[in-house]
């Protein structure tokens, strides 16, 4: 197959982020297929450009381990205000040119949210180049925005609200990262058998041999959080149980990423012994960190939204780097629950977090690694990469021969 996957965020290696995408398409490229993976090339995290580009330009294309990037240059912006809205619409807008390119056409289109418009986009090229349109849903929008507190009648929530229908009744198969997300897109009058659960996953290689990073000082029990820092993750309760925990000197929490709430964070750890925020780090360089903790951690909020279960990059990364995990969260279908390699607590409790840190810590080593253990056993069965992209390429076979009888 000649794929193309488009993906506003998509993020290669060398740059902090969820690699999914670079992820699939060299599995997908191992197997012969040809990938193409369309981005901006303005980095979502860390807020900077990542390519210098000439004048009048607005393509670069790119190959990385045998996968065809062609990033696309959007305006610069800096939280999640008006700027950033804007460059959605301006990748959107540009992705009507893709075919002035002289790039290998496809045989199926993959547009990927986070946001819809990018996945509008993708769909108005599948019907220009008479191709099955497949369509990604890695959030489901606007859901997520009303459940984080943007009222329903804001003209954004309206607009995704048209969207998100159209999009779904127009795609030849539907993927979803969230085990459940079928049942949601079926209010739609979708049907679900259309609907697929493709989940994110983990590449498995950097975690076989792997060298330390020497972030984590490694006289203490390492407590390490990595990943975006903003109003989903909920770490203010790990914040509070690092408060609890502060008698207890060589328990030491880190925190390593970005987000908009990292500033909030640091200025708290300067008030903390036991904290630490440090800067992100690229995804080459998290095998390496997570080796250095002791215990994982990660939160969600308590939102309706995760009814519908999670996909969370960093709880595959963590399952696979041999480490027990502490998730504060209340999801169905929680891969550490079910592997048994952590203690899952309530979110938004610090003293079940500082409890369950407690706990993991007063367990012998060997005991911890019993646990961690399970975790790596399960995330290699059923969160390889080579599963998921086998998953994802069935759904791409499934819509271009459905397409071609209709």
């Amino acid at each position: 197959m000649t794929i193309w996957l488009i993906n506003h965020y998509a993020v290669t290696p060398g740059h902090p982020g969820g690699t999914r995408h670079y992820d699939l398409a060299r599995e997908l490229t191992a197997r012969g297929h040809d990938v193409t993976v369309i981005a901006s090339s303005f980095h979502y995290a860390t807020l900077a450009e990542t390519k210098r580009y000439g004048a009048g330009e607005t393509f670069q294309v790119e190959m990385l381990d045998g996968i065809r990037f062609v990033w696309v240059k959007t305006a610069p912006y800096r939280g999640n205000g008006i700027g950033r809205v804007r460059s959605m619409f301006e990748f959107t807008w540009k992705l009507r040119r893709l075919r002035e390119l002289d790039l290998p056409m496809p045989e199926v289109i993959v547009g990927s949210s986070v946001h819809l418009f990018a996945v509008f986009g993708a769909y108005r090229l599948a019907r220009a180049l008479h191709v099955p349109f497949v369509m990604e849903v890695r959030d489901i929008w606007p859901k997520t925005l009303v459940d984080m507190g943007v009222p329903w009648w804001h003209p954004f929530v309206l607009l995704l609200s048209v969207l998100e229908p159209f999009l779904y009744r127009r795609a030849v198969r539907i993927i979803t990262l969230l085990p459940r997300a079928a049942e949601h897109i079926a209010v739609f009058g979708v049907p679900k058998e259309k609907v697929h659960w493709v989940s994110n996953g983990v590449d498995l290689t950097p975690f076989v041999s792997v060298q330390r990073s020497h972030l984590l000082d490694p006289g203490k029990f390492n407590v390490l959080y990595a990943g975006t820092m903003g109003q989903a993750n909920n770490l203010e309760p790990l914040m509070a149980a690092a408060a609890l925990l502060a008698a207890t000197t060589d328990i030491h929490i880190t925190l390593v990423g970005s987000g908009p709430l990292k500033g909030t964070f640091a200025g708290q750890a300067e008030e903390l012994a036991n904290v630490t925020v440090l800067d992100a780090v690229p995804k080459t360089a998290v095998a390496p960190l997570l080796a250095e903790a002791d215990l994982l951690y990660v939160g969600l909020k308590d939102l309706p939204l995760y009814r519908y279960g999670m996909s969370m990059n960093k709880v595959f990364d963590y399952m696979a780097a041999g480490r027990p995990v502490v998730f504060a969260a209340a999801v169905p279908e929680n891969p550490v629950e079910k592997a048994g390699s952590g203690l899952i607590v309530r979110p938004d409790n610090p003293d079940a977090i500082a409890n369950a840190i407690l706990t993991l810590y007063n367990y012998t080593p060997s005991e911890r690694s019993a646990m961690a253990a399970k975790g790596e056993a399960y995330v290699r069965s059923h969160f390889g990469m080579d599963v998921i992209a086998g998953a994802f390429e069935s759904v791409l076979k499934e819509a271009i021969d459905e397409y071609k009888t209709d």
